[in-house]
């Protein structure tokens, strides 16, 4: 996985900030492969939270926050919540359990 130890954790410690205990982080894309390079910071998080305009502002509150922590950068975010109506391929694959920054 091309994210150093450093960054695993305050992506983490963001996505709890904002979203709460009960948020699961998984990278995807080219940072969850180590035979790719550069790219941008693909993250699938997972909340307990159900109110959409709470999720909204978790979301808003945590890009804000994980930018001024590592630095600009390109940085991508799916959400999964239980109130969610459609999922995306990437919500099924079992495969993301193996990247889990719990």
């Amino acid at each position: 996985m091309r994210l150093t130890d450093q960054q695993r954790a305050i992506i983490r410690a963001t996505a709890t900030e904002a979203f709460g205990s009960g948020t699961n982080v998984w990278p995807f894309g080219s940072r969850a492969d180590d035979s790719k390079r550069e790219g941008d910071i693909d993250l699938l998080i997972e909340t307990d939270q159900v109110d959409v305009d709470a999720i909204a502002r978790a979301e808003i509150s945590f890009l804000t926050r994980i930018q001024m922590k590592l630095g600009e950068q390109k940085i991508d975010v799916l959400l999964d919540y239980p109130s969610r109506k459609t999922h995306s391929p990437i919500f099924l694959s079992p495969s993301k359990r193996a990247f889990c920054y719990e």
